[in-house]
């Protein structure tokens, strides 16, 4: 077996024993670009191996989607498919396992009427919420593998011939995702327990606030009523213990939805819509972005964020240390399960319940500061240039990081 296929074999198994931590007798629902026939296959090759019942998979066609955008008629992009939705997370509520299989053309949609993409993804956004609301509330097990799309590979490489490309990119992959290591699985366990200690720290300190600063932010970001911190393994409503990413280097709590001010610029590009969104950058005042801009892509992002009136309230705030194995790469990978575990972030958009102690919902979740939306962008703010600290109600402040590193 080559040294290539080895570590793919391994980061199947990956995620389907630590990322899903599937159970026997599980379904597992998949989602996956058509271009990741062959891994999926391993993966369903994997899951079945490890007791699951059944393993369905929905494949995303990048020349499908052109097609329905150049070609649809205006009304037609309002529709997506709900009753698919709707399906997915009745599935999730009876017990099947989500597998997201990531990795896609981070341009597949550019040249496009950026108009006609932001209607699109807010119907998507409108239709997917059932199974997204399952997916936040952690009812059943799920994760996100990364998959070494042609097109993603070229973005990241853009230089290099098509083949070259792939292959830098699962290199990379293997690294950030830990299947290089001889015992990848013990290598989980181990990454899983350092960030479970930040996690207990930052819970036990309880701070009100957190402010970020550097080249173009002075923000604090206020913290919800009774909010948690979580990062790696994270149990299921069930108790079921599942790593939703691989990769993952974050740790993660919710912001209170009007305690929010200052300014912030992001540090890497955002793949959002098929089209990159670069030189992102946001004014809040009372936890509402007042002013929103970017260098590129600015038109789908605006689009995106008058989803609703929680689009431009943040939802996550999350932080990276940015010696991580994904950073250690240098590279940009225009993909945000990548980016955002490289570098500290913030979201537009849906809080998660599992960040508000008791895991609260409707009424009692937003007395508490937990944002609600359709959406959920998160986008990268932390840096070797930016420092955090934490806050508490007297002023007091308490380093957490410098220069982009953990100081506790």
């Amino acid at each position: 077996m080559s040294a290539f296929q080895e570590n793919l074999e391994k980061l199947a198994e990956l995620a389907i024993r630590v990322g899903l931590n599937l159970e026997k007798g599980q379904e597992v629902i998949a989602t996956a670009p058509l271009e990741a026939v062959d891994f999926v296959r391993l993966l369903a090759e994997k899951a079945y191996g490890h007791g699951a019942s059944l393993f369905t998979v929905i494949y995303g066609d990048n020349v499908m989607a052109r097609k329905r955008l150049s070609l649809a008629p205006e009304e037609g992009l309002d529709k997506a498919p709900a009753w698919l939705y709707e399906g997915m997370a009745k599935a999730f509520r009876e017990g099947a396992a989500r597998l997201a299989v990531s990795g896609n053309d981070p341009k597949a949609l550019e040249g496009l009427p950026p108009e006609r993409i932001g209607r699109a993804q807010q119907a998507q956004s409108r239709a997917y919420k059932p199974a997204l609301d399952a997916i936040t509330e952690f009812v059943t097990n799920w994760t996100i593998v990364p998959y070494a799309h042609p097109g993603w590979a070229k973005a990241v490489f853009p230089g290099l011939p098509e083949e070259e490309a792939v292959a830098r990119l699962w290199q990379a992959i293997f690294q950030a995702t830990r299947a290089v290591a001889e015992d990848p699985v013990a290598a989980w366990e181990a990454h899983n327990r350092n960030l479970h200690q930040k996690v207990a720290y930052l819970n036990e300190r309880r701070f009100h606030a957190l402010h970020f600063r550097g080249p173009g932010t002075d923000l604090v970001v206020g913290l919800a009523e009774g909010h948690l911190w979580q990062g790696g393994a994270t149990p299921t409503k069930k108790g079921l213990l599942c790593n939703p990413n691989l990769p993952t280097e974050e740790v993660f709590t919710a912001p209170h939805r009007e305690r929010v001010e200052g300014v912030v610029r992001s540090t890497r590009p955002l793949a959002l819509g098929g089209q990159l969104v670069e030189g992102l950058w946001a004014r809040f005042e009372k936890g509402y972005a007042v002013e929103v801009g970017a260098e590129k892509g600015e038109e789908v992002l605006l689009k995106v964020l008058s989803t609703d009136g929680g689009a431009r309230r943040l939802g996550e705030v999350a932080l990276v240390a940015a010696d991580n194995p994904i950073a250690q790469t240098g590279l940009v990978f225009f993909d945000t399960l990548f980016d955002e575990n490289a570098a500290s972030h913030i979201a537009f958009g849906q809080a998660y319940a599992e960040n508000l102690e008791g895991r609260p919902s409707g009424e009692a979740f937003r007395s508490r500061g937990g944002n609600e939306s359709l959406v959920h962008i998160d986008w990268m703010i932390g840096s070797e240039e930016v420092d955090v600290d934490g806050l508490y109600p007297d002023g007091t402040r308490v380093p957490l990081m410098r220069q982009g590193l953990w100081v506790i």
